[in-house]
């Protein structure tokens, strides 16, 4: 049995490491190995995998891929109908299918790191990309009642609210003190999490017991994350996500469901150089 992880660059992909860890830890013979895949060669690969190449069973599909690997599946579930995107293909009775495993892999991040998440009730997303559909997605499933998405565009942020319905609100980036005030989690889903780039923000509006978390995991802790470290707000980083985020997909290709753990996060920090 052998999976992939395609995208372009790939290079800098944990996956292969995080897979392979798995693959070892239960005796598998299978093997994950990344693969670049340029935009132009994108529709070829997939039409190769759909005529029962036997050296993979699936994989995962990343940047910049997600969006055409789902428009070129031939079924695609519920969840990757909603974020539009698919980062997970398997194939089953001689059809490619799709799944999107990145909303499990935020709620399962905060499942682990915050398990009372979910009685949070008010969301604000900053950032109106593509990963803050997976975002969204969890967060209506994990049962907020409101979700407020802030972007430089707005209309971005609109098409979001547009697209998930009344308990989506979208908002320009100058409204971020407002829809902060009284919230209970902020999520960044931008690259502004990266060192140095994040914008002076104050969490001491939101409410007790709050929490802030960053889907990005490179530095581990963020500008926003350090922020809300000094403002005394609890936080949760994005590895954790990058982690759970593999959990389905590596059981539907090798039949088994592996675990993420202290020792797999070790593993991936190391790779990371933050140990």
């Amino acid at each position: 049995m052998h999976a992939f992880v395609a995208g372009h660059p790939i290079k800098h992909s944990k996956s292969p490491l995080i897979h392979g860890t798995w693959l070892k830890r239960h005796n598998l013979e299978g093997t994950y190995r990344a693969i670049d895949v340029a935009p132009e060669e994108f529709e070829t690969f997939i039409e190769r995998l759909k005529g029962g190449n036997a050296e993979f069973v699936g994989g995962n599909i990343t940047i910049p891929h997600k969006e055409r690997a789902f428009a070129l599946a031939d079924q695609v579930d519920e969840t990757a109908e909603l974020m539009g995107a698919a980062n997970t293909l398997w194939r089953e009775d001689g059809r490619l299918k799709a799944t999107n495993t990145d909303a499990y892999g935020f709620a399962a991040n905060l499942d682990e790191k915050s398990p009372g998440w979910r009685d949070l009730e008010t969301a604000v997303v900053y950032g109106a990309g593509g990963a803050s559909r997976a975002v969204i997605v969890a967060l209506i499933e994990g049962g907020f009642r409101n979700v407020h998405v802030l972007n430089r565009t707005v209309e971005k942020a609109k098409t979001l609210a547009d697209r998930f319905g009344p308990k989506v609100m979208s908002h320009p980036l100058d409204a971020l003190k407002d829809v902060l005030g009284g919230a209970g989690l902020f999520v960044n889903t931008t690259s502004l999490g990266l060192e140095g780039t994040a914008p002076e923000i104050d969490f001491s509006g939101m409410r007790q017991g709050a929490l802030v978390t960053d889907i990005v995991y490179v530095p581990q802790k963020t500008g926003f994350i350090l922020q809300a470290e000094a403002q005394g707000v609890a936080t949760a980083d994005g590895l954790g996500m990058l982690l759970h985020q593999a959990v389905p997909g590596f059981e539907k290709w090798f039949g088994v469901r592996p675990v993420v753990d202290q020792e797999l996060r070790e593993i991936v920090e190391a790779a990371m150089g933050v140990r």
